[in-house]
């Protein structure tokens, strides 16, 4: 499964909202597995949307003929577009959908990693982080997913922000310091996003 991270800066919000609606057109696409997305709870004024592909294939196939005609409905409404392809490597807690139903909050890692340090990055994630949050009560379902250029994104969907926010506060301090995270990791980026129900596909 292939996942779409998109980030930009919205400066017409009704406009860019009402252009996320029209992302309904995905629905008869081939190989389309679901859409979501939201608000940045730190940067209020920052958008996150991911989209789930069957695979790159499909995904490339529809770039090439409806994305432009879809895609025009936001065009002005936002800046600063960034947009990122991972391949999924496996889920976190099992059986991993591209559903947003039962979720109000999504939370993004972005990691670059030492090209050295890569097998043992990812170990971690699998045998130490993926219980922890897996364990963890609120959170619902999530991801590890892999770009080229040793990039990572772990994507976990939680039913509310006070439930992620618990996890954070017990357990994160101490499996950053089990895992050696800071050794594997060259840069970190990441965000809590607020899922607007309008906009899941």
């Amino acid at each position: 499964m292939l996942v779409k991270w998109i980030r930009c800066t919205v400066m017409d919000r009704r406009g860019f909202e009402r252009g996320q609606r029209k992302w309904a057109g995905l629905l008869g696409e081939p190989g389309f597995r679901g859409q979501g997305g939201g608000w940045s709870r730190a940067r209020p004024d920052v958008a996150h949307v991911f989209a789930f592909w069957e695979s790159r294939a499909f995904y490339d196939s529809f770039m090439a003929r409806s994305h432009d005609r879809l895609a025009s409905a936001q065009s002005g409404t936002f800046k600063d577009g960034q947009v990122k392809l991972f391949e999924h490597r496996f889920d976190v807690k099992t059986g991993f959908e591209p559903r947003f139903t039962g979720v109000d909050v999504v939370r993004v890692a972005h990691s670059k990693v030492r090209e050295e340090r890569v097998e043992h990055y990812a170990l971690m994630q699998e045998k130490v982080w993926n219980p922890a949050m897996a364990g963890s009560p609120g959170m619902v379902r999530g991801l590890f997913g892999e770009a080229p250029g040793n990039e990572f994104l772990v994507m976990s969907m939680w039913e509310s922000a006070a439930e992620h926010g618990k996890y954070r506060v017990e357990r994160v301090e101490r499996l950053l310091l089990r895992t050696q995270t800071e050794a594997d990791i060259e840069a970190l980026t990441g965000d809590v996003v607020e899922l607007e129900a309008s906009w899941t596909v």
